[in-house]
């Protein structure tokens, strides 16, 4: 089975985890808000990117006819939603052009449509520009995916240089770059790094949702089944963001299963949400239709949410009221993480 296929094809088996450190976040109920769900804003903006609502499609897949089939029925879905969308790494189309029909089909089916295109971060710019001239994106990722690639039988070995290379990047191209990781999560002494060379675009992917350390171990004859819970989850990785949530374009991805996970990675700071797993089973599984009916009611149900917290537009609910679990709160003490801004906010 093509790489590609076989990523698709272990996601999308893989069990979605009913329970994630989401669930160690809980609001503070007031039973007075002075709003109505017409009054509530979704759009954001970060670096000259405007979204209609506060959550987009994440990267997933192509190289593949499989996979291009598949980022065609997301294009429609983003099309039908109005949602923003990133393609999977182009690095295979890079290697072999012929598979750059399984990417650009996104763009086919939604040329007006905000595209995010997709590389590793070891990728040259030339790579960049040419991902730029295939797609017309409004910006670029370069994903950070040391932990699959050590993981995977056919993975990269060697990592040098990465940060000098995003900063380079950076220096030398207009368009936005984003800079994530694939879902282990970012550390604080990364973020500054990240920071310090010039990201302004960070999705901090968190452990929680796909799982590509067990996604590779299940396609590695000799698996390190141990790794599977490798990482630090989205909730701590956007705790370990805080200092930087005033100065960077935070997003927030990995295990968000539903409007109130979004509005919880919204109030702890991040400008914006990454979808894939809840998106990508619901289309396998139920088809285009249902997914477009899922991500409209997302929708419905974040505003509802939002006017309970009396949040008029996503900004406002940085005010809002949370409380940690004292798994968080131990976490946060051993990192030295400062976080009491994050409670009791209501003036």
């Amino acid at each position: 089975m093509n790489r590609k296929d076989e990523h698709i094809h272990l996601a999308a088996k893989t069990p979605q985890a009913m329970v994630n450190d989401f669930d160690n976040v809980r609001f503070i109920h007031h039973s007075l808000c002075d709003l109505g769900v017409n009054d509530v804003d979704l759009s954001v903006s970060f670096d000259g990117i405007k979204l209609d609502v506060p959550f987009f499609i994440n990267a997933m897949t192509g190289g593949s006819e499989w996979t291009k089939s598949i980022n065609e029925q997301l294009a429609r879905v983003a099309k039908k939603t109005g949602l923003a969308m990133a393609t999977g790494s182009l690095s295979s189309a890079i290697k072999d052009s012929s598979k750059i029909d399984t990417f650009t089909i996104v763009r086919d089916v939604n040329p007006d449509g905000i595209v995010f295109g997709n590389l590793q971060a070891s990728a040259t710019l030339d790579d960049v520009n040419q991902v730029i001239d295939w797609l017309n994106p409004h910006a670029v990722q370069l994903h950070m995916n040391v932990a699959q690639e050590l993981l995977m039988p056919e993975g990269d070995r060697e990592f040098y240089n990465w940060l000098k290379n995003i900063k380079h990047i950076i220096s030398l191209t207009d368009i936005p770059i984003i800079v994530k990781e694939i879902g282990f999560g970012l550390s604080h002494q990364i973020i500054r790094l990240l920071h310090d060379a010039g990201v302004k675009n960070l999705d901090i992917s968190g452990k929680g949702g796909t799982n590509f350390a067990a996604i590779e171990n299940d396609r590695s004859d000799v698996a390190m089944i141990y790794m599977n819970d490798w990482g630090q989850s989205t909730v701590c990785s956007l705790l370990e963001a805080q200092a930087y949530i005033d100065s960077m374009n935070i997003i927030a991805s990995g295990g968000v299963r539903h409007a109130l996970d979004i509005v919880k990675s919204l109030a702890l700071g991040a400008k914006a949400v990454g979808l894939s797993g809840v998106i990508l089973n619901m289309l396998i599984e139920k088809g285009e239709a249902e997914t477009v009916s899922m991500i409209e009611q997302l929708k419905e149900e974040i505003i509802k949410i939002m006017v309970l917290l009396n949040a008029k537009t996503v900004d406002h609910l940085k005010q809002t009221d949370l409380i940690f679990e004292a798994s968080l709160l131990s976490y946060a003490q051993q990192r030295q993480l400062k976080i009491e801004h994050l409670s009791s906010r209501r003036k």
